[in-house]
């Protein structure tokens, strides 16, 4: 059966693509839940006309998910979690514990879903995975993974590195002012 995309179906199509399907997907999956319409004369008609629109909301969704992809790959996350003895975490980090600390740390809100590990991060120390905000656009995260007291650690280090950077700074403009 010949449907028309209302929206993205992973492994499928985007917005406004015709696209041709099993007979039950259709009827059992895609026309119920309102994310296709059946490819008929008038419909296609109609998507012709929208045509426009699609391209521009669809443009508006990548230039969205470029700018969310510039703070992410800036983010350096911090997840506290309880760590046994030689690093191994009781329990393992979530793509949900991820997705929180993105949210209370930098005030970006994503999809728990959008999220892929690559291994499940079981130990303490530095991971990284990838969320994928678009087809097109994914976006690294680095998180720094560790106890209370392994993070405050970093977090007074990255602060000391920071005012030593700073001094050297200033050592310069001194020295170039002479």
């Amino acid at each position: 059966m010949k449907v028309i995309l209302l929206q993205e179906v992973k492994g499928q199509g985007v917005e406004g693509d015709v696209i041709d399907v099993a007979d039950g997907f259709a009827n059992n999956y895609l026309l119920p839940q309102k994310i296709a319409v059946k490819a008929t004369a008038g419909n296609l008609k109609q998507l012709e006309m929208r045509r426009h629109n699609i391209a521009k909301r669809e443009a508006g969704r990548i230039t969205t998910a470029e700018d969310l992809k510039t703070k992410i790959d800036a983010a350096y996350l911090r997840i506290e979690a309880r760590v046994g003895d030689e690093g191994q975490l009781f329990g393992s980090v979530t793509t949900q514990m991820i997705a929180d600390a993105l949210a209370s740390q930098y005030g970006i809100e994503i999809d728990r879903k959008s999220i892929d590990l690559k291994d499940a991060i079981k130990t303490a120390g530095e991971h990284e995975a990838v969320a994928s905000l678009h087809r097109d656009v994914k976006a690294n995260i680095r998180m720094l993974v560790g106890s209370a007291d392994d993070l405050a650690a970093a977090v007074e280090a990255e602060a000391e590195e920071a005012v030593e950077a700073e001094e050297a700074a200033e050592e310069v403009v001194e020295e170039a002012a002479e």
